[in-house]
């Protein structure tokens, strides 16, 4: 049986950074498991969907990204005894450790929506949150000139679920400068009732909506997919005819091996039932999660991570020494463009109060210096210094 100080499941950004981090700190046995060959920067598959990004700019071998002294196992999590403290894998493989941390993200969960998958595999629906999917969007959305098209925000749990809608206003704002926008529907089908719950981003965003004539339908989601009649069929009985693209997200939820091992609050979605301040399970203190799949009570996103990871390193350390454990103060962040040269960072507390980067930068004013550093700046960033455990 093979043994780690820390067994990271999962290697997107969560797990590579933290890895990085920790071995940094100086633990001697990190272990990372993850199936997938390619890591993605995840934030740039919208771009991919705008026509502003190929999928080369955002993709790199895992091998690139692994931290030298970390010990990667390419394969997946069957399963977790958290009381016996081990790990087995699709492999067959059996792996014990000290501590456990799960952060493998999110899956799709496309028997929630009948027909979705047909549509996709159908062509007529694709989304940038499916990154298979995400090379068909642009083509697409730029090829439209008339008729309907539909877009969707995921409900929660979602990966920074509200950045779905970045696709949405970008291409509005492409279909405006070609001329056609007015022969196009455009619909756009929410979960809640507003976008993101912020009152000063969602202002912005609504007065956006109306500028390009889009048309919002609140409180509601696809329930079922008539694939092959292009027709969506949303809760309440509300059918849309005749989509000639949808950029539909589907839903999402935890890997199943988190509830089987008793982990978590539910069966499904099965997010990893933690303390949401100290990342450490309500259950057994050998195990700690971040990152999508954790419970942590606010809108998952890829750049709340760095204080995440910031945390989280810190209390595995004091958690060895009987110390007391630091605060994560619930920070994310949901970049959304309102133009193809505008974005918002909106970035928040757990509260929902402004939590800004930059001190005194309004987070909730959409500007082009914004749109730069999202699409050009950050992606750097993440590359030398995240994934390199310098957070």
């Amino acid at each position: 049986m093979d043994r780690s100080d820390v067994l990271i499941v999962g290697g997107g950004n969560a797990g590579i950074s933290l890895a990085a981090r920790l071995l940094r700190d100086g633990v001697r046995e990190v272990t990372v498991v993850a199936p997938q060959p390619v890591h993605r920067y995840k934030p740039l598959l919208n771009y991919v969907g705008a026509g502003e990004a190929t999928m080369a700019d955002l993709e790199r071998p895992m091998t690139a990204v692994v931290p030298a002294g970390c010990t990667w196992i390419r394969d997946a999590v069957e399963a977790v005894d958290p009381d016996a403290g081990t790990v087995r894998t699709r492999g067959g493989r059996n792996l014990q450790y000290s501590t456990l941390v799960i952060c493998p993200g999110l899956v799709e969960d496309w028997e929630a929506t009948p027909g979705l998958l047909q549509a996709y595999a159908d062509g007529w629906m694709a989304s940038t949150y499916v990154p298979g999917s995400t090379p068909q969007v642009w083509p697409r959305l730029s090829a439209l000139r008339s008729g309907s098209v539909a877009f969707t925000v995921p409900p929660e749990p979602a990966s920074c679920g509200p950045t779905a809608l970045k696709p949405l206003l970008m291409a509005c704002d492409s279909w405006r400068r070609a001329g056609v926008l007015g022969s196009l529907r455009v619909r756009l089908v929410l979960p809640e009732a507003t976008a993101t719950g912020i009152p000063e981003a969602d202002a912005v965003l609504e007065r956006t909506f109306a500028d390009y004539g889009v048309e919002v339908l609140r409180e509601t989601r696809i329930e079922r997919v008539d694939w092959d009649a292009h027709a969506l069929v949303l809760t309440g009985g509300r059918v849309l005819e005749d989509v000639a693209f949808a950029h539909a997200v589907p839903h999402y939820r935890a890997p199943g091996f988190v509830a089987e091992a008793g982990l978590s609050t539910d069966a499904s979605p099965g997010l990893v039932d933690v303390d949401p301040e100290t990342l450490r399970s309500r259950r057994h203190d050998s195990v700690w999660a971040i990152g999508d799949a954790a419970a942590l009570g606010i809108r998952s996103s890829g750049g709340a991570l760095r204080k995440q990871v910031d945390v989280l390193s810190k209390n595995l350390a004091a958690a060895a020494k009987g110390k007391e454990l630091s605060r994560y103060d619930g920070y994310t962040v949901m970049p959304i463009t309102v133009s193809h040269r505008k974005l918002m960072l909106n970035e928040v507390d757990r509260e929902g109060n402004a939590s800004p980067s930059i001190p005194f930068l309004d987070p909730f004013v959409p500007r082009r210096f914004t749109w730069l550093f999202d699409r050009y700046g950050l992606p750097q960033v993440y590359w030398r210094r995240l994934l390199r455990g310098k957070v």
